[in-house]
């Protein structure tokens, strides 16, 4: 088709477009030429006119050639369907998808999205879960690549970002915005710790994720498999943060080392192991809530413990031989001492007198009192 020139060409005009009588498609140089151009090859010819070139005829392109045409058009659509995928799973990027479980291998998942297969490597899987073929299961993409066979999805369960999705699914409210996670640590399988604030004065965000009788908080903690979740507040005043950062236990006091980034935290006898945590756990996740690398001292100023938010060292107390064994053997500060002696004293509430003359002293004393018995019978 021979346009009278392309500048006159309205520039948003396309083939779908419905042309007014009179105008012009946009210029296309594999479908239109030029008015100048189409002289040189047919004389009179005039602008809207349709040019027809006879193509050679072929009576057999050959089995080279044919096979050559079936790589290319093969080639093409398995471009265009990657194309169709990475623009598909691009957007669906930083969200949570689901699928069927493929198979396993090598300990990494393959789950079956639908028109691609996702992959879950071995360490983006929570600790301890176990799938079986054709079981339906929900993992968080956080990477689509493009490699030379297709697209490869990576999948995470144990990705921070997966419980915020979660509850995302659970909240309106942080779904919405109006509640903003401003901070989250976790230890896939075992706990999590999410510090939330709320852009609106009227919404409770630790209410909102917890949910009316925990049924938010519970359904998350179901499809995690059980993982314990802490939800706080947010505070601005570091000081204030620490304390909730250290819940279930209650600070009495937070001391801030700016030049070391450290806090150190002083709490009661009773609230030590709170603080600490099963293997120094919740002090951990607490370091890596805040930011802060974080001591934990008793109420008479000894070390307790020290964490950086990776690792936590428990330090014992120096001359209090009485709670040596208990630590030795595992047990929280709080509990009884008595529970890991060899011999613990039985307590009869009979004076010892009593006890004396009630309890046989030894077999010898026993043997004694039956030969007697036997004697009264005899006479």
């Amino acid at each position: 088709m021979i346009p009278e020139e392309h500048h006159h060409a309205h520039p948003f005009h396309t083939e779908e477009e419905h042309l007014a009588e009179g105008e012009l498609p946009r210029f296309d140089s594999e479908k239109h030429i030029l008015l100048d151009d189409a002289k040189r090859m047919k004389r009179g010819v005039s602008v809207g006119e349709d040019i027809i070139f006879p193509l050679e005829q072929q009576d057999d392109f050959g089995r080279i050639a044919a096979q050559t045409a079936k790589q290319v058009v093969i080639q093409k659509v398995r471009e265009a369907e990657k194309l169709s995928m990475m623009e598909e799973f691009g957007e669906k990027k930083g969200q949570i998808v689901g699928g069927i479980v493929q198979r396993v291998e090598r300990g990494a998942i393959f789950v079956d999205l639908g028109r691609t297969t996702g992959i879950i490597p071995y360490e983006e899987q929570i600790p301890g879960e176990r799938y079986r073929m054709g079981e339906r299961i929900r993992a968080y993409l956080y990477a689509v690549d493009e490699g030379f066979r297709g697209v490869y999805l990576r999948l995470s369960r144990a990705h921070p970002q997966f419980v915020v999705k979660l509850f995302e699914l659970e909240a309106p409210e942080l779904a919405a915005g109006s509640i903003e996670v401003k901070a989250l640590a976790r230890e896939p399988g075992s706990r999590t710790k999410i510090a939330l604030s709320s852009r609106e004065a009227h919404i409770d965000p630790v209410g909102s994720l917890v949910g009316q009788r925990g049924v938010r908080v519970s359904t998350v903690m179901s499809e995690l498999g059980g993982e314990r979740i802490d939800i706080i507040e947010w505070n601005a005043d570091v000081k204030e943060f620490v304390k909730e950062a250290l819940s279930p236990a209650t600070p009495t006091e937070v001391v801030l080392n700016e030049a070391d980034h450290r806090a150190t935290v002083t709490v009661s006898e009773d609230e030590q192991s709170l603080a600490i945590g099963r293997g120094g756990q919740n002090v951990r996740l607490a370091a890596k809530l805040t930011g802060w690398n974080i001591d934990i001292i008793s109420m008479g100023g000894k070390d307790i413990a020290e964490s950086n938010g990776e690792s936590v060292a428990v330090i014992s107390p120096v001359g209090e031989v009485d709670t040596a064994p208990a630590e030795a053997a595992g047990v929280m500060p709080t509990e009884s001492i008595e529970i890991i002696t060899d011999e613990a004293p039985q307590v009869t509430g009979l004076s010892a007198e009593e006890e004396l003359t009630a309890l046989p002293a030894s077999d010898e004393t026993a043997a004694d009192a039956e030969e007697d018995r036997d004697k009264a019978k005899d006479e």
